[in-house]
Parts: structure tokens; sequence; C-alpha cells
């Protein structure tokens, strides 16, 4: 199982990987992000903070790297920042699935607001999967992310489908058809 995730991380399908844009996408992921006092050990409470900024996105797929590009239209910071992102996505097949989380430094992924994926933490790039078993429809999926000191950083978020193999999670792949209610 394990080795399939990373594996597909070995063949990265775009050239220059990100955490988002500032362009609006009405589906996918919705990203706030927020500036970190320096030496912050975990990921903050985001309700006692003030968004510098939004920033959108369809996956989250970014393999272990350098980073210091910081982001564009919102800040140039790449190092002390935490971004939340939401977003909700269709099943069509109920069932088990697996999750699988990559980070540097911190995250956690929840769905439906249960934690299914505690990969809290400064640390260097590192997986951690769950498991969950949805019903078919509509769901909330947030992943928390943090980066501490420079300049290595990674997010990527994979799915398990029943009886399938992990692959990079892309939102458009779940977008309820058209006569759903």
């Amino acid at each position: 199982m394990l080795a399939g995730v990373l594996a597909s991380l070995t063949f990265a399908q775009e050239p220059m990987a990100r955490f988002g844009t500032t362009v609006v996408r009405s589906i996918g992921f919705r990203g706030e992000i927020y500036l970190l006092r320096p030496g912050t050990p975990k990921l903050p409470k985001f309700r006692k903070l003030q968004s510098e900024g939004v920033i959108y996105t369809n996956k989250l797929d970014v393999p272990p790297m350098s980073f210091t590009a910081g982001f564009p239209g919102v800040t140039g910071r790449f190092e002390w920042f935490a971004i939340d992102y939401t977003a909700r996505f269709w099943i069509e097949q109920p069932g088990r699935y697996g999750f699988a989380l990559l980070s540097d430094d911190g995250s956690k992924l929840y769905i439906d607001g249960h934690t299914v994926i505690d990969n809290d933490g400064i640390h260097a790039a590192q997986l951690q999967t769950g498991h969950v078993t949805l019903k078919a429809g509509m769901h909330q999926i947030r992943v928390s992310y943090f980066q501490g000191p420079r300049t290595e950083v990674a997010l990527v978020l994979s799915i398990a489908a029943p009886g399938e193999e992990f692959h990079v999670f892309d939102a458009d792949r779940f977008i309820p058809p058209p006569d759903s209610p």
C-alpha cells in the first residue's frame, strides 16, 4: 500500500508543484494562508489567527522539494506559515477509503469533521495513512498544513477507493453528477 503512494510521488506529472494560485476556483480546495511565529512547533489554532490571503487548487501535490518562492500575489513568506485547505467532494461508490498524507512539516486530514490522519509537528517529509468508511454523496474534507523552518516542504494527499491503488486526490474527479440533489 505505502509503496504505491511512494511510487506515485516519484513520477510527478507537473514540472512545478505548487500549493495553489490566487485564481478563484468554484470546485476544489480553498486554502487560507496564515503567518506563524518562528519556533511554532505544531499546527496553530486557526480561529485565533488572521488570514493573509487565499489560494485555490484542485489537488495537494507538492512532493518533497526546496521552497523559497513564497506565494506570489499573497506573501513572499517561505517558512513559518500555515495553510488551512477545505473542499467538498462527492463519493459515488460507498465503502472504506484509504487516505495518505505526506508532509514536511505538520499536517492533519479531517473528513466530515473527524480526524483521519494526524501528521503534526516539525519533521522531514513523513507519510501517514488512515481509513474511513464513506457513504455515497457529498463529504467535507479539510487538510491543515504548516511549514516550520526553511526550506524543505512537502504536501501530498492521496486516496485509494475500495479495491484501488493510491493516487493523488484530485477534486476534479469527485464532482457530483448533474442530476444529484
